[in-house]
């Protein structure tokens, strides 16, 4: 962003340009093929190139700046291109800590508003690239932001200054704050005409103090020569009530907040001392900078806003304008530099607080090596030093697991801000993609659902955005796109018509345990047979039982208990329903489901019926094949025996104290991997020495170690690391491959752990 600008202000002066870049950015790629540069490598460059310029990112051991050297091609930093540059013009210098960028664009708008002549150079680009970054004019006046983080700043004598406010960053450079304020003196002594600074900043005050440059100086701020009052602010504009040295009495700013008024007033305060005719009007059409508390996405439900903030400072101005009362904020943070992380960690997690949820990213090193106490771990650890006590999600690496459980996250009325200065800002604008491609398919949903309520019975529940983790015995996941409890057998194959004819995904629900709903949800529409009508108990006269695929495994096995039949014990304790039973040909005690089934009854997913004998089902240790695109709607059960009601209810005694014992009683989904050939799957984590290790609030259970426990906010995104955890070590440990015995509801585990196991 500091390249691009300086690029086609040199192509504007004539010179032929060629640039090059590890990571393109596509909005500056198009810019300067625009103006003809021409993009590619350094090893394109021609031989008699007169000279290189290169980011202060490149190190010396970067690739483009070691055949440069080799060439004999001459190079300079970026900075030091610009003050050379400078030399031949009277630059106004917007300079400072935070909010340079802005403060610049508002100056140029302000300017081009008011139809006043000048050049300039921007770190940015304008929203919508309404304004160009960068151009050339004939005017002696060139407006340019500079930067202190490399040093170069002292290469500049402008002719005006515009500090916006003065703080101590770039720890890399300056180890002390007296070294970053000396090098500002310096800056303000070099000015030769009149420097404006912040009112409300007392290093700036302090500095044009001790220069003894007390003539040169002009205040901008709620007090000073020129003052500014916030009157109005109503989204997306605020009013300003402007004094003292202004002749302007009001404007209208498109920007919000009392850092970007202030902010204005400063650009305005310049753009009045420099002879621009100033109208009410002046940033009413102010277009934004990129990065700059962009909005990329607004709906009823959700807005997602980005902003370039990375320290403390910004980071507490930019969440603290956020009023959004009942409704949350959700903070999305990725630290920029080990350097200044090691530096301002503790200030950076008080600058976080006002996040109701946060989620945080791997340190964006820009170039650097990692620094001890430098890293996101510890601005976790912070965070909880200093009583944070909202939910954090930390998945290190794992920037696709972060967007998962971002997704199944977000409730209506969230504002969701991604914060900082890195490639947040790719991970930014594909997750508003992603929530934009979520809203169209929700008007397609939105319509299937409106046309199917008209042709259902009443008594059938159809919902959407319905939360799935309260219907899961693990308590996680996100909601479903939608959801139905069928009340009747038609209503279910309405349902399931419906679907097909409209090629949308049908995932079946039982009472939710083996299973792993994502932390995004499910897109798709779930089917859950909870109505009463699914819950069946029937005697036959040739003694096989009927049992309704929504009726509860514990109720099968006491009713039966109850009627004196035998051979159900073993389904006392398993958390689930029979048809999830039948899906996953559920055991327990050395017994499987489908050794007490006599004939199914299920609904393909076109809506047709079919009836199925036992021998003619394709059955598995964990799977019933032809319910993996099925339904089933109940089945005829064959008893072991018919025996005394006490002796089958001593029996599930005997099961019972023995899960109690065996299992744990905080949510879970049950074993979480099939159990292998040579051991038990528990037994071989514990082993492993993994009991007790936790990843968030999910833990493996120390009862037994094929359960992972939710510890209260858990999330699937949690349990998932968990098990490429568990995998990897089984993996390396034994040379086992552990499968996954629970579902992955409504995707597929090959998705996750086969791309990368």
């Amino acid at each position: 962003m500091g390249m691009m600008p300086l690029g086609l202000y040199l192509a504007e002066l004539g010179f032929v340009v060629s640039a090059e870049d590890d990571h393109w950015n596509p909005a500056a790629r198009e810019l300067l093929e625009k103006a003809g540069i021409k993009l590619g490598s350094v090893e394109a460059l021609s031989a008699d190139a007169g000279l290189a310029v290169y980011s202060s990112a490149l190190g010396e051991s970067h690739p483009a700046r070691r055949r440069l050297a080799g060439a004999g091609v001459p190079t300079l930093r970026r900075g030091e291109m610009l003050a050379e540059l400078a030399r031949w013009k009277k630059l106004v210098a917007i300079v400072g800590s935070h909010g340079k960028t802005t403060t610049t664009a508002m100056l140029v708008a302000a300017l081009q508003q008011a139809n006043f002549k000048c050049s300039w150079i921007l770190g940015g680009l304008f929203e919508g690239n309404l304004i160009p970054p960068a151009r050339v004019t004939k005017s002696d006046w060139l407006v340019a932001e500079i930067d202190e983080s490399d040093g170069t700043i002292g290469g500049f004598s402008p002719e005006i200054t515009l500090a916006v406010n003065l703080d101590w960053d770039h720890a890399d450079r300056y180890t002390t704050r007296e070294a970053i304020e000396t090098e500002f003196a310096a800056f303000f002594s070099r000015t030769h005409r009149l420097i404006f600074v912040n009112d409300a900043c007392p290093v700036s005050t302090r500095l044009v103090q001790k220069c003894a440059i007390a003539g040169k100086v002009r205040t901008f701020g709620r007090t000073g020569d020129f003052e500014f009052q916030i009157a109005v602010e109503v989204s997306p504009l605020q009013t300003l009530r402007l004094s003292g040295s202004f002749t302007l009495g009001e404007v209208s700013v498109r920007a919000l907040g009392a850092f970007n008024a202030a902010n204005a007033a400063a650009a305005l305060a310049v753009a009045q001392t420099l002879g621009a005719r100033l109208a009410r009007k002046a940033l009413t059409y102010f277009p934004g900078v990129q990065r700059r508390q962009t909005y990329l996405y607004a709906s009823p439900d959700i807005t997602v806003v980005e902003d370039y903030a990375h320290h403390p400072t910004e980071v507490r101005a930019l969440l603290s304008s956020f009023e959004v009362g009942a409704k949350r904020l959700v903070a999305v943070f990725q630290p920029h530099r080990y350097t200044r992380t090691v530096q301002f960690k503790a200030e950076l997690a008080a600058a976080l607080a006002p996040a109701d949820l946060l989620f945080l990213l791997d340190v964006y090193s820009a170039g650097e090596p990692p620094v001890t106490g430098g890293t996101t771990t510890d601005i976790y650890i912070e965070l909880k030093k200093s009583g944070y006590g909202q939910p954090i999600t930390y998945l290190p690496g794992d920037r696709s697991g972060t967007a998962r459980a971002l997704s199944g996250t977000l409730q209506p009325g969230d504002t969701l801000v991604f914060v900082g200065a890195g490639d947040i800002g790719e991970f930014a604008h594909d997750f508003a993609a992603t929530l934009q491609r979520a809203a169209q398919r929700d008007a397609i949903w939105r319509q299937f659902v409106g046309d199917l309520q008209m042709r259902l019975s009443v008594t059938t529940k159809l919902t959407m955005r319905e939360p799935l983790a309260p219907k899961t015995t693990i308590r996680i996941g996100g909601p479903a796109r939608a959801y139905a409890e069928p009340a009747s057998e038609t209503d279910l194959q309405v349902l399931l018509r419906e679907a097909y004819a409209h090629e949308l995904s049908v995932f079946i629900l039982g009472r939710g345990s083996n299973l792993l709903v994502p932390d995004e949800g499910v897109d798709g529409l779930v089917i859950c047979l909870a109505h009463p009508s699914w819950q069946a108990f029937e005697l036959q006269p040739d003694g096989r039982l009927w049992a309704g695929a929504g009726l509860r495994l514990k109720n099968l096995c006491g009713l039966a208990a109850k009627a004196g039949f035998s051979g159900f014990e073993f389904l006392e304790g398993i958390p689930g329903s029979l048809g999830g039973a039948l899906r996953m040909n559920a055991g327990a005690m050395g017994s499987w489901t489908f050794d007490v089934v006599d004939e199914v009854h299920l609904l393909t997913f076109t809506g047709e019926k079919q009836v199925k004998k036992n021998a003619e089902m394709r059955v598995v240790y964990r799977c019933c094949f032809e319910l993996e695109n099925a339904i089933a709607t109940g089945a005829f059960l064959r008893p072991a025996a018919q025996v005394a009601s006490d002796e089958v209810k001593r029996k599930i005694e005997v099961y019972q104290k023995w899960r109690m014992g065996s299992q744990p009683r905080e949510p879970s989904a049950g074993c979480i991997f099939k159990n292998p050939a040579t051991m038990s799957a528990g037994r071989l984590i514990d082993e492993l020495g993994l009991k007790g290790e936790r990843v968030g609030d999910a833990e493996v259970s120390s009862v037994h170690g094929n359960f992972i426990v939710n510890r209260g906010h858990a999330t699937s995104a949690d349990i998932m690391v968990f098990i490429q955890k568990i995998r990897k070590r089984a993996k390396a440990a034994c040379g086992i491959e552990l499968e996954p015995e629970i579902l992955l509801f409504g995707k597929e585990w090959k998705e996750l752990l086969w791309k990368n196991p």
